[in-house]
């Protein structure tokens, strides 16, 4: 409801039993879940579920109808503040699948500056890439560290070179060794380790034991490694709205240039964090994680689409600045019903991808989108605004509430915040009302009252007292000022 992160309490839990897919759970699962952050909009939680269930019951359809199942988009309908971008986010967290959350507003018609609607999929197959990546390097985590672990060792203790008195030494003892087959035909050499390799190896394993323990921390080593990117690629993008394979020249180059490395300094963790990362990208093979990323956009994706009552102008209008808001409509058109789209990474169907699109349409109406857009959203859920109560359970139910952040706030300080009842009562009508003589924003309102509220108590610690309770009476008494004085509460309510 409110744009708030999420609390650190159940970050444990969650790391500890990690949650399925999100199109895993029954639609009631993905409710409560939902419930955890969001109060209300019962019906446009219960429609989200279904949708986003509706794509693993796709996948356990037979092949002959597996195609014909088309996601059913949603328009959520209702004004601001209200929990409609909330959902998507509590989605996104929630949700294996690929998701992306885009402002309607950033894409104009071709022929004008901006980007166009086809980069929106571009934009999931990235965030689709990113995610299959980091689940393919989460696996291959240990092994990456350990050959990590095995190069930083050979930095803080470099082989000695032989001589070349030793070479021919070498030379000469193996032209002599004496050769010993076994019952399996294998020819096996006798060879000795010589004291000097022992002792090597038994000061490679004390600096292994030093360097798990963290006590070769503030020793510096000499690293070579390959930097991200050439200094001219980054300048070298092409513009806005061609993103397609066609322009991808920027990787072209890098792969006709030669590698270039660079040698530096760094103390041991740093060099070690290096290491790692490039283990990873030789442990980790892209073109599966491009082809699984592929799949899981074109099969699971989901597109939240908001503000768009902001590209809907009013039927017959023309000129102006909304000249483009109708070609950007028709140009969203092809994308939702279904198309191909050219991508870096290849040609991405968007025939099942799920659209979710939201808007408050305080000035415009549904039904001022051409019907044609109109008809690629057949579900329509209406969120209702917020009441007085719902300001209530915004501040006490959810985990992440605004009342804990500031306890969580107040507490780095050395002090101890506590609201009663009566006090989240008031702070909940001064909002209301707030909201019902002014413009609506809805659980917005509760930051700027509660902003109102705390900023002595911030302003003051940690030189204030210690325990701080804020009941009715001192609710009313520090907004009384603000909420009597209509010039300053048009300003800071």
């Amino acid at each position: 409801m409110t744009d708030t992160a999420t609390s650190a309490t159940p970050e444990p839990a969650e790391v500890a039993t990690p949650l399925p897919w999100l199109e895993e759970m029954p639609p009631r699962q993905i409710v409560a879940e939902l419930n955890r952050y969001i109060v209300g909009q019962e019906a446009a939680k219960k429609a989200v579920a279904i949708a986003v269930r509706n794509r693993w019951r796709r996948a356990q359809a037979p092949d002959d109808i597996r195609d014909e199942i088309t996601p059913y988009n949603i328009i959520m309908i209702g004004p601001t503040g209200v929990g409609k971008t909330e959902v998507a986010r509590r989605l996104a967290r929630l949700s294996g699948a690929p998701f992306i959350k885009v402002e309607a507003s950033k894409f104009t018609e071709v022929g004008y500056v901006g980007r166009d609607a086809e980069s929106m999929v571009r934009d999931l197959v990235d965030s689709a890439i990113n995610m299959v990546r980091t689940e393919r390097e989460d696996e291959v985590y240990p092994q990456a560290e350990q050959r990590a672990d095995e190069r930083l060792l050979d930095l803080l203790l470099p082989p000695i070179a032989p001589t070349p008195a030793e070479k021919a030494e070498k030379a000469d003892r193996l032209g002599s060794s004496v050769f010993v087959v076994g019952s399996t035909g294998q020819a096996k050499a006798e060879k000795t380790a010589t004291a000097e390799e022992e002792r090597r190896q038994r000061s490679r394993e004390k600096l292994r034991a030093m360097l798990t323990e963290g006590q070769l921390d503030e020793r510096e080593v000499e690293i070579e490694f390959t930097p991200q990117n050439f200094p001219m690629m980054d300048m070298m993008q092409p513009p806005q709205g061609l993103e397609g394979t066609d322009f991808n020249f920027t990787e072209m180059l890098q792969e006709m240039l030669p590698k270039r490395t660079k040698r530096r300094t760094v103390k041991v963790p740093d060099a070690r964090r290096v290491l790692v990362d490039e283990e990873l990208k030789k442990l980790v093979d892209m073109d599966d994680v491009v082809n699984e990323a592929l799949d899981r956009v074109e099969n699971h994706g989901i597109i939240f689409i908001d503000e768009i009552d902001k590209i809907a102008g009013e039927r017959g209008q023309a000129g102006g600045p909304d000249v483009s808001r109708e070609g950007v409509q028709r140009d969203l058109l092809p994308i939702v019903e279904g198309s191909t789209v050219q991508t870096r990474y290849g040609y991405v169907r968007s025939d099942h991808i799920l659209f979710i699109a939201a808007g408050a349409f305080n000035v415009s109406k549904p039904s001022d989108l051409i019907p044609e857009l109109q008809g690629r959203f057949p579900i329509r859920v209406e969120l209702q605004p917020l009441t007085e109560q719902d300001f209530i359970r915004i501040m006490t139910e959810p985990e992440n509430a605004l009342t804990k952040q500031y306890q969580a706030l107040v507490a780095a300080e050395g002090a101890e915040l506590e609201f009663t009842a009566e006090g989240i009562a008031e702070v909940a009508r001064v909002a209301f009302v707030a909201n019902d003589r002014m413009e609506n924003i809805g659980a917005r309102r509760l930051h700027t009252v509660m902003s109102a509220l705390m900023d002595e108590v911030l302003f003051e610690l940690p030189d204030y007292q210690k325990k701080i309770v804020f009941g009715a009476d001192e609710v009313r008494e520090r907004l009384s000022k603000i909420v009597n004085d209509d010039d300053l509460r048009r300003y800071i309510l």
